[in-house]
């Protein structure tokens, strides 16, 4: 035949069928999923400074250690209210007109997973430290530090974000330890990682493989609760022997409030935050952002109320629940 015996025709015919084959396998299917699927109503868009932040993030290969995504088995759980969805993911375009999309689900959890880090952790204060040195708020932390985010000013400007570091981690270095742009960006993009709730109505995957739950005492019970919210939730900031850290989060062991008789500012920290020292970084709304109930409100209070040396009164479920609406009411007539 002719066509095999011209390669020019016979090359034509070959890359036609291919771009045919391209555009209805590949092209068409996939401009069709595009258009088929949207992010969830509740889905807010990375503002321009995440944007930067999470170029950032890719340019410095954060997601060789950490994952964007919950999968639906049960040792999952502590990185979101549920397993991730394809509309999860939805939201993310291309990079550029060169760079394809950057989901950043990841492969490997070297570190935690990020899914909902804005809500775990959404300090800008502590992820500022974090970026600076972990080992300053996680002893353990095999992360890398990113000292070139920063820099050191002897007189910081009206605008400048101050970072509190510990003199043990700045050796021979004299001034104020200032967050660079591209560090804000960063922190910007953490704190935009929050997982959307699914619309009313929408039943949520289950996890599976659910661990076996063991009867307990419930004193018992309440106190391995207590420590457990206490790590997941406060210990970076405040220590596992609740010295907190100086210049930059304030001890828990010895504490006033920790032992005093003003449960209602107590709780009203736990659940709102605090923003009343200078010397100290801002802390968020843990309770709010985690949803924390009553039980587990009196078991953080009741862990470190007799942890490090402290004796405070120990309290209820019961007396928490009536303290909690009465804050919630005042906050809402503010």
């Amino acid at each position: 035949m002719e066509l095999f015996d011209n390669h020019k025709k016979l090359f034509t015919t070959a890359f036609l069928f291919f771009a045919a084959l391209t555009m209805f396998v590949a092209i068409i299917p996939a401009i069709n999923n595009q258009n088929s699927n949207a992010a969830l109503p509740g889905a807010v868009p990375l503002s321009a400074d995440a944007e930067k932040g999470k170029a950032i993030f890719v340019a410095n290969g954060c997601v060789a250690c950490h994952t964007q995504q919950v999968r639906n088995v049960d040792m999952d759980k502590m990185w979101g209210g549920r397993p991730s969805i394809a509309a999860d993911y939805a939201d993310n375009h291309r990079t550029d007109i060169w760079r394809n999309t950057a989901t950043l689900m990841g492969t490997e959890r070297t570190g935690p997973d990020l899914t909902d880090i804005g809500n775990r952790q959404p300090s800008v204060d502590w992820n500022l430290v974090h970026l600076y040195n972990p080992r300053i708020v996680v002893k353990e932390s095999i992360m890398p530090a990113y000292p070139w985010l920063f820099t050191v000013k002897a007189e910081p400007g009206k605008k400048d974000i101050v970072v509190n570091i510990p003199a043990a981690y700045r050796t021979g270095q004299q001034g104020k330890v200032v967050a660079t742009p591209e560090a804000l960006y960063l922190v910007a993009y953490l704190q935009s990682l929050k997982q959307t709730k699914l619309p009313d109505g929408t039943t949520a995957p289950e996890f599976l493989y659910k661990r076996a739950e063991t009867q307990k005492d419930a004193t018992a019970l309440q106190e391995l609760d207590g420590k457990a919210l206490y790590t997941a939730n406060c210990q970076t900031c405040h220590q596992a022997g609740g010295e907190g850290l100086q210049g930059a989060f304030p001890p828990l062991k010895g504490s006033p409030v920790v032992m005093g008789e003003n449960l209602e500012m107590y709780v009203d920290i736990i659940m709102h935050g605090y923003d009343a020292r200078a010397e100290y970084g801002v802390m968020p709304a843990v309770g709010t952002n985690m949803n924390f109930t009553e039980h587990e409100v009196a078991a953080i209070i009741n862990y470190e109320r007799s942890s490090w040396g402290n004796q405070g009164k120990k309290v209820s479920a019961e007396e928490i629940k009536k303290i909690m609406d009465v804050v919630k009411l005042k906050v809402a007539q503010e």
